[in-house]
């Protein structure tokens, strides 16, 4: 058996690869109009128009129950969406030592995309025979080198959570302006915006290209909320520029929809230097079927 890999519905793996790649998904849990459900249980687009909704982490419990479905010889490692956006680490925490035994916690310090990517490399280190003091390490090396930026449809969301001010929100809105922000290391920054849709996806393309280290190969994910054409487009332009090794499209959760609105579009990435590389790669391929290879 190979380490078992565990994480929360915030890294928006598609279902078929996270299934494929045997990692276990616990997922948050939204509150709508008082009745609290979890992250995937309704449509997006419904969830979008509904009054008031709120956000909570996993249980301990849940995550417990989790842990010892996936109990292996090998160990389990739990990679959480970052602490500083949400109690899933903490709670993750709590389970694992509740269960004991060859149990590692990660905290991504990221969420979507970026997250769904140190998933994925810790899946196929474990497939390749990683232990688990090597999945770990694995997991800590793309953590420091995923990025995620992603332009949103309007500021309004980010001014009703206080992250910019009203008067911004009421200029993008009347002049057209694209924000950008990019999410690192557990912290949202805020990147000059963009004045157009196109000119937003040039640049995080761009950024992803001044980013390439030389002989490094591209793992990327397109992530998206109610915007799976632009998340298309962003993924065919990056492919043709650099010819990933992974790549896949991911639409943004709910949980993190409440708090940026619909209309996100954006890449999260890493480049992966020669000497980390292991023994397989893994891509998406036209159809939207991801492969591992070896």
């Amino acid at each position: 058996m190979s380490v078992a890999i565990v994480t929360d519905s915030a890294a928006a793996l598609p279902t078929d690869l996270a299934t494929r790649c045997n990692i276990t998904v616990v997922p948050m849990w939204l509150t709508v109009q008082g009745v609290p459900e979890p992250e995937g249980a309704r449509p997006l687009d419904e969830l979008v128009l509904q009054p008031e909704v709120t956000t909570s982490a996993p249980t301990p419990g849940e995550f417990e129950r989790a842990i010892k479905e996936r109990s292996s010889p090998q160990g389990v490692v739990v990679l959480t969406i970052a602490s500083s956006m949400s109690a899933t680490y903490q709670a993750a925490v709590v389970a694992a030592e509740a269960v004991g035994g060859p149990v590692r916690v990660v905290d991504t310090r990221a969420a979507g995309g970026a997250e769904a990517l140190v998933v994925l490399a810790a899946a196929e280190a474990a497939r390749r025979g990683a232990s688990l003091d090597e999945v770990e390490a694995r997991v800590h090396a793309v953590i420091s080198r995923v990025r995620l930026v992603a332009s949103v449809g309007t500021l309004d969301h980010l001014v009703r959570s206080g992250r910019v001010p009203g008067v911004a929100g009421w200029a993008g809105r009347r002049l057209g302006i694209k924000p950008l922000f990019e999410f690192r290391a557990g912290e949202v920054r805020r990147l000059r915006p963009a004045l157009s849709t196109d000119a937003a996806l040039d640049r995080i393309v761009a950024l992803v290209h001044r980013s390439q280290t030389e002989g490094a190969r591209l793992h990327v994910a397109a992530l998206h909320a109610l915007a799976p054409d632009a998340a298309a487009e962003l993924l065919q332009r990056v492919s043709t520029l650099e010819h990933p090794t992974t790549a896949f499209v991911g639409e943004f959760g709910p949980v993190m929809v409440v708090h940026t609105g619909p209309d996100l579009a954006g890449l999260a990435w890493w480049w992966e230097e020669e000497e980390a590389r292991g023994a397989g790669d893994a891509r998406q391929g036209a159809n939207g079927a991801f492969e591992i290879r070896s």
